[in-house]
């Protein structure tokens, strides 16, 4: 089984904000592939189904970005998941807006979430696919990843998403090589 988990932040204040696109990422591939992910259980959003015929598990962590570790460090116990089978979508402000970038493995970078889940599953050494939204020209960081996307970024951020649902799907059916050779950049 592989386990998708898109990061973000629960609650409707937090819709649509930069932080949370690994969360849209995870509702475009819940409806591609008729998943409902709207049981809690593991202190996340979750729905089992299968992807190109391989079960997955979609997950939402609903612990506040912070402490995404925690909901994923639950699952991956209790479902005795090998962390090559996790895959991580989130937001990256290191990648521009627009870009995908997907590793097999990796540090967290500046990442709070991802802080927090290589710290609790205590491995760098799962897939990920990074979302690009791009630095703040000036101002809070906190306050940029919080806000929403202005108008003319939308329509890039809703084709990204969706390439990063393409991506996630491919490194299930296919594996993470193709998925990087087909999405990277």
């Amino acid at each position: 089984m592989h386990i998708i988990v898109g990061l973000g932040n629960p609650g409707k204040k937090y819709d649509a904000t930069r932080h949370n696109v690994g969360f849209e990422a995870i509702d475009l591939l819940a409806k591609r592939n008729n998943i409902e992910v709207k049981r809690l259980k593991h202190k996340a959003l979750c729905g089992e189904g299968n992807i190109g015929g391989k079960k997955v598990m979609l997950v939402k962590p609903q612990t506040f970005m912070n402490l995404s570790g925690q909901s994923l460090l639950d699952i991956v116990q209790f479902y005795k998941i090998d962390p090559k089978n996790l895959i991580v979508i989130y937001d990256d402000i290191d990648v521009a807006v627009g870009s995908l970038r997907i590793r097999e493995k990796g540090s967290s970078g500046s990442h709070n979430g991802m802080k927090s889940i290589i710290y609790q599953l205590q491995t760098d050494q799962f897939p990920r696919v990074r979302i690009g939204v791009g630095k703040p020209q000036f101002g809070d960081l906190a306050d940029y990843v919080l806000g929403r996307f202005p108008k003319e970024e939308i329509p890039t951020m809703i084709e990204t998403i969706e390439r990063a649902a393409l991506a996630s799907e491919m490194i299930v059916t296919d594996g993470i090589s193709l998925a990087m050779n087909r999405y990277n950049g």
